[in-house]
């Protein structure tokens, strides 16, 4: 079962049935969990910052897990964790489940004990990254090719942990093949597991197939989160309802519309976020101006992180990532990379929005 996505900019969500409750059929961190769409966890991207950023368009009382960007379990142990970028934190964040990779039972006791204490609600193994450092050390994807073993990390890292632990995976060529390797996690410990719907043959190419992330749903008693093409609310709602997984979880996307989060939230129920009113950005204009103002407010919290030189880097990145969405997206990419400080680039960002900017609902890009 393949959704093509609607090929329309049309920005009005389509008249779905009401979600089955705002509680999830199968709960999520012990319960904590009420909203039913997610950030991915992405290099470079899924950073404190960007968190803050995203949590800000969360509607009001609802609560969803939150990721870090990878982190390397040979790696951490000896990191100071409120140094370093990748996890760097905000006081008041909750239900943060950091994505660790790793094989080997010391690097993974030793992580978790110390994610734990930082703060984590859970812990998530990365057995879908398809890079070929990640695969060269056995981590990542490279699980998927012994299922045994893949459960043995999954038992090692229950035993170590205090908290739920999950697991997100990509497909398999071989449908049964997956269906008998996410038994094997479940078996293992897993509390969740997440399933992006393509090879890692295909990286980003070609379309996620949502069916397998409905297969697997009904072959599981665990919750499944299912990620891959949501690039809308629409989007969302419709893997939500075409597949019956408990969360629906958007990566890039989320870096041009963070309020796919509200305008999700107006659809089920949920009040604005908190400081707003009214509806959520809707039309190809209030998308585009909502963009800039959500892109004023990120700076703001780069300014508050990172020093500089990391911080525009880092900027530049999101901005590459979730330009594509925006018209006129180039150009605005064009500026932030001209500019070589906070302070020119906050004024390459008034400057390019003093002009008014519209978004598309879709662009080619598998999000």
């Amino acid at each position: 079962m393949r959704r093509d996505p609607p090929q329309s900019d049309e920005r009005c969500l389509p008249e779905l049935p009401p979600r089955r409750s705002l509680g999830l059929a199968r709960p999520v961190l012990g319960g904590e969990v009420n909203f039913p769409v997610c950030l991915a966890p992405m290099v470079g991207l899924s950073h404190v910052a960007f968190r803050r950023l995203a949590r800000e368009y969360l509607p009001r009382a609802a609560r969803t897990i939150w990721p870090t960007e990878m982190l390397n379990s040979r790696r951490l142990p000896g990191e100071d964790l409120d140094r370093t970028p990748e996890t760097l934190r905000a006081a008041d964040e909750t239900q943060l489940v950091p994505q660790i990779l790793g094989n080997e039972e010391k690097p993974i006791r030793d992580s978790v004990s110390k994610l734990v204490a930082w703060g984590a609600s859970g812990i998530d193994i990365n057995m879908g990254c398809p890079v070929k450092k990640a695969l060269s050390h056995n981590y990542g994807v490279a699980l998927m090719g012994d299922p045994e073993y893949a459960a043995e990390v999954v038992r090692v890292t229950v035993r170590h942990s205090p908290v739920p632990v999950s697991v997100k995976l990509r497909a398999l060529d071989d449908f049964e093949k997956l269906g008998e390797f996410v038994l094997g996690i479940q078996d293992a410990g897993a509390s969740w597991i997440t399933l992006h719907p393509r090879t890692a043959a295909q990286k980003r190419r070609g379309s996620a197939d949502w069916g397998q992330i409905a297969e697997v749903r009904g072959r599981l008693a665990i919750p499944v989160i299912g990620n891959g093409d949501i690039q809308t609310a629409e989007d969302a709602l419709s893997m939500l309802e075409g597949t019956g997984c408990d969360l629906a979880m958007a990566g890039r996307a989320l870096t041009a519309r963070p309020w796919l989060l509200w305008q999700v939230g107006e659809r089920l129920g949920f009040a604005p976020p908190e400081g707003r009113v009214g509806r959520a950005p809707s039309t190809p204009e209030e998308e585009g101006a909502e963009y800039g103002r959500a892109l004023r407010r990120l700076l703001r919290f780069h300014r508050e992180h990172f020093e500089e030189g990391l911080g525009m880097r880092k900027f530049r990145f999101f901005v590459r990532t979730g330009s594509p969405w925006l018209v006129f997206g180039h150009d605005l990419h064009a500026r932030a990379a001209k500019a070589k400080t906070y302070d020119e680039l906050e004024a390459q960002l008034d400057a390019f929005f003093a002009r008014e900017q519209t978004m598309s609902a879709r662009t080619e890009l598998r999000a």
